[in-house]
């Protein structure tokens, strides 16, 4: 029993985190220009490389280390929309991210800026970019009430007994949902393809989706998953896991891919004693986590093609109740800070302006919500320096029992 977690972990966590987001991943291309088709590529791209690097990394170090696309940096990309340039301008952006990663593995002072950023203004500005996907399930409800109340029936049961499953089971009901509907509608490409696009350097995408879309996969992903690593007695080997992330998303960049990132959130499971009492032994839940997602790549055009004859509304219902834990989360850090309107303006302004998704000179919000919330943030608490804690020790054991 105790050999078999490992697998048992890689192969839940993968799933779960696939049908959880896989659906705002989506969205975000298409927002920022790619057609079905590229947004298609994009997905397949980013699982491919997530897969590889993971493998790369877990199978190198011996580590429970894993490598996820960027649910947070999808999220930018709904909400920054289509900007100067259109898609191959897109695509020079994640260019531009990956090249940032490099850099961030080979130059520290790079890390260091990112931690320098408020963490409540941070935290704001992802929960700003992630409100309006929370709000697709209500939206799909009073469109399409028949289709999506049985899906919200279904997420909330098993987030009464089996949390962990509730956005996969929902997935489920969802797929359901649309062969039983929309089958009539049910046709397109299957087998897996990867679109190329020539990209193209515009300012407004640099701006408007690089470097926000950067920001977020630092602060929400790459950081965090350190953290969380840390607790449970691993060392991340950062230049390298900074390398490998950096080139992955370069790669991907070219077929639509929009960032890859080490785990946060669900690095916690192959790194935990759910994986494996003996923290030496862990690692292969990483590697089956990474030949899952391979073969995920190679599902992906069929799958897509399936849900793209339903309605955005109950596709994005998924998306939504996926990223309610996030949303939760990042509100709960962004109002962290000191309890007067000084210490909580900031985050506030940069919540508001985020989640107004305002264009301003061809950029999109998410850049103007993290400019008026560092504005503000200088203006009310010119002194306060606000610095990044160090990751709490745990005993990676604890609760562990041999079977």
């Amino acid at each position: 029993m105790e050999r078999s977690k490992p697998i048992h972990a890689g192969l839940s966590i993968a799933l779960v985190g696939y049908t959880s987001a896989f659906a705002v991943v989506l969205d975000g291309l298409q927002a920022v220009g790619a057609t079905p088709t590229q947004a298609t590529s994009g997905l397949a791209a980013v699982c491919l490389t997530l897969g590889l690097g993971t493998l790369w990394l877990s199978l190198r170090h011996r580590l429970p280390l894993t490598i996820a696309w960027s649910t947070p940096g999808a999220a930018v990309l709904v909400s920054t929309g289509a900007v100067d340039g259109g898609w191959p301008a897109a695509v020079g952006a994640f260019l531009l991210v990956g090249a940032l990663m490099v850099l961030t593995g080979v130059w520290p002072r790079m890390g260091a800026l990112i931690t320098a950023i408020p963490a409540p203004i941070a935290q704001a500005m992802l929960a700003g970019v992630v409100l309006q996907l929370c709000l697709t399930p209500l939206r799909g409800l009073a469109a399409h009430p028949l289709q999506v109340a049985p899906i919200l029936l279904t997420w909330l049961v098993f987030t009464r007994f089996a949390p962990r499953w509730a956005v996969p089971a929902a997935f489920v009901v969802t797929l359901g949902m649309v062969a039983f509907t929309h089958r009539s509608g049910l046709s397109g490409p299957l087998l897996p393809h990867l679109a190329w696009t020539v990209p193209r350097l515009s300012w407004a995408a640099a701006v408007g989706i690089a470097l926000p879309l950067y920001i977020v996969t630092m602060a929400a992903q790459n950081v965090p998953g350190v953290a969380i690593m840390g607790s449970y007695g691993y060392r991340v080997p950062w230049r390298e896991s900074m390398t490998v992330t950096g080139l992955g998303t370069l790669v991907g960049a070219f077929f639509g891919g929009h960032a890859i990132n080490l785990a946060a959130v669900s690095a916690a499971v192959p790194a935990s004693p759910e994986a494996h009492c003996d923290p030496a032994r862990r690692w292969p839940a990483a590697t089956t986590f990474g030949f899952v997602y391979l073969m995920l790549a190679a599902l992906t055009t069929a799958l897509t093609t399936f849900v793209a004859a339903a309605p955005a509304e109950v596709i994005g219902t998924v998306a939504g109740l996926g990223l309610l834990g996030t949303l939760g989360s990042a509100l709960a850090a962004a109002m962290s800070g000191p309890t007067d309107l000084a210490g909580r303006a900031p985050a506030a302004i940069t919540f508001v302006v985020a989640a107004s998704a305002v264009s301003l000179a061809g950029v999109g919000a998410t850049f103007w919500a993290l400019t008026a919330g560092l504005v503000v943030h200088a203006v009310l608490r010119p002194t306060r320096n606000l610095t990044p804690g160090r990751p709490v020790e745990v005993d990676s054991t604890s609760g562990c029992s041999e079977t």
